[in-house]
C-alpha cells in the first residue's frame, strides 16, 4: 500500500508540474548550405580532376531529392542574411565554373529535366574558343524563363583573363596599378557579359581560389559591383552570420561521392 501511495504522487506531481515521463521532442537544429562547384561535365568517364561524368552529375542531383536538400540561389543566400536565420531543412547551390560547351549540351537539360537552378561563373576571354560556350547560348541559357517567371540559370564572373588575382599583386609597381589590373579583371568580364543577359551581374567566382578573404580584391568586388565572392574554401555556410565575400564551397571533382555532399552539411 505504501508504495502504491508513492507511486501516485510521483505520477501527479509529473502531470500538474507539466512534465511527462518522456522527454520533451528537441527543437529541429537549422539547416546549412553546400555551395557545389562544378567544372566540365563530359559523357563517358572523367579525364582529369576538374572534369565530371554526366551520369555523376545525375547522382549528385538525385542524392539531393532523394536527402531533401533545396536547391538554393544566391539571391536566397542574401535573403537567409537579412533574415539572420538559417533555414529548417539542409540547401544547396549549383555553380559552374570556366564557361565549357557542355554546360549548353548536357547541364542545361539535365537541370530543366529535375526543375533545378544554377550559377554559372565566365571566364570571359575565352568566350567562342575551343570548346568554351558561345554567346549565342549564354543569351539563350540566361533568358530562359520559368512559368513562374523566374531564370533558372545565372551567369557571374570568373574574371576576364583567369588570372591570378592575388599571387599576381608582386608584378605591379605600385598599389594604383595593382588596383587597375583588378577592376579591369573584375569590371570588364562584368561588362562583357552583361551585355548577352538579362539583369546585374554581381557574383564573383575566384580563379583558382586566389586571394580569398583578401581585403584588396574584396574592395574591387565592391567597388565594381559584386556582392558574393564564391571561393574555393572547402566548407558550407553553418549559420546566418557568414562573410558575403568569402563564401565557401565543395568541388565536385572527378572521383567525388555524392555523399560527401551529406558529409559536409551533417545528413
Amino acid at each position: 500500500m505504501k508504495r502504491r501511495l508513492i507511486f501516485f504522487a510521483a505520477a501527479a506531481f509529473l502531470v500538474f508540474s507539466g512534465c511527462s515521463r518522456q522527454d520533451d521532442p528537441e527543437p529541429h537544429a537549422k539547416g546549412k548550405v553546400i555551395v557545389l562547384m562544378y567544372h566540365r561535365i563530359v559523357e563517358g568517364e572523367a579525364d582529369n580532376l576538374y572534369e565530371r561524368s554526366a551520369e555523376n552529375l545525375e547522382a549528385d542531383l538525385k542524392y539531393l531529392i532523394h536527402n531533401n536538400i533545396k536547391v538554393l540561389t544566391f539571391n536566397d543566400l542574401e535573403t537567409i542574411y537579412s533574415n539572420r536565420e538559417m533555414p529548417e531543412g539542409h540547401s544547396a547551390i549549383i555553380t559552374f565554373d570556366d564557361g565549357d560547351g557542355s554546360w549548353y549540351t548536357i547541364v542545361r537539360p539535365m537541370l530543366l529535366e529535375y526543375k533545378m537552378k544554377a550559377t554559372f561563373f565566365l571566364w570571359t576571354y575565352m568566350m567562342e574558343h575551343d570548346s568554351f560556350l558561345t554567346w549565342n547560348q549564354v543569351e539563350d541559357m540566361s533568358n530562359y524563363t520559368l512559368r513562374n517567371g523566374e531564370r533558372p540559370f545565372i551567369f557571374g564572373s570568373h574574371t576576364y583573363s583567369h588570372s591570378y588575382l592575388y599571387r599576381n599583386r608582386n608584378n605591379f609597381a605600385s598599389q594604383s596599378e595593382y588596383n587597375s589590373f583588378l577592376d579591369y579583371e573584375l569590371g570588364r568580364s562584368k561588362e562583357i557579359i552583361e551585355k548577352y543577359t538579362p539583369g546585374t551581374v554581381n557574383i564573383l567566382s575566384l580563379p583558382y581560389g586566389d586571394g580569398a578573404g583578401d581585403p584588396d580584391i574584396i574592395s574591387a568586388a565592391e567597388r565594381n559591383g559584386y556582392k558574393f565572392i564564391r571561393t574555393s574554401i572547402w566548407g558550407a555556410v553553418e549559420n546566418s552570420d557568414f562573410d558575403f565575400f568569402v563564401i565557401p564551397s565543395l568541388p565536385m571533382l572527378d572521383s567525388t561521392e555524392p555523399e560527401l555532399i551529406g558529409d559536409y552539411l551533417g545528413i
